[in-house]
């Protein structure tokens, strides 16, 4: 089994992440977002019951399904009730990547390089998961912009990203045009598949 290069995205809300991941779909990575995978999870009839237990019935939506944004509400809220679905989600988000990723390998023709956007990456430690790291990065008003989810609140855990930096393999600073990104995304992706 040849196992894809594994590639993580990591970076503040607002600084281009899912765009970047768009990149490397484009030049040829397989992906997927650590979002897109907290989604499938949330419709687990497992997953919801423990979550209705630890919430209660206001987080379940008109069809009977999850409400993130009352999820949402209650953990933005309570800080401890944040630890708590973290405590829960990632280490079910790590199994479900870990799957794809050994999926991926067992095709007749792996990918290269496989990628995933890893919000917390370095403040869950999930850094040992991946053979690479890229940060992206932006101002603190050019994320404002960029996103309608509050930049403080949900920030306040994050490390610094100079730290951020420090410590992955590539770094972008997002300030300019989405072609530039993906032309950074393009010098990535020959440099992983040299």
């Amino acid at each position: 089994m040849t196992r894809p290069l594994a590639v993580a995205i990591t970076g503040g809300i607002g600084a281009g992440k899912s765009e970047a991941l768009a990149a490397f779909r484009r030049h040829g990575a397989a992906t997927v977002s650590s979002d897109e995978i907290v989604h499938e999870l949330l419709r687990r009839d497992d997953v919801r019951e423990v979550v209705v237990k630890q919430f209660g019935n206001g987080v379940i939506g008109p069809d009977g399904t999850l409400d993130r944004g009352a999820i949402g509400t209650v953990v933005f809220n309570e800080p401890d009730q944040l630890v708590w679905l973290e405590q829960l989600l990632h280490p079910l988000v790590a199994a479900e990547y870990l799957g794809w990723r050994e999926q991926l390998g067992r095709l007749a023709v792996p990918p290269e390089v496989c990628v995933t956007e890893v919000p917390l990456l370095y403040e869950t430690g999930a850094e040992d998961r991946f053979d690479r790291v890229v940060v992206i990065t932006a101002p603190e008003d050019v994320r404002r912009e960029r996103s309608a989810v509050a930049v403080d609140e949900r920030e306040q855990r994050f490390l610094p990203d100079d730290e951020k930096a420090a410590r992955a393999d590539y770094s972008y600073l997002n300030t300019g045009t989405v072609e530039e990104l993906d032309e950074f995304v393009r010098s990535v992706m020959d440099d992983l598949t040299r």
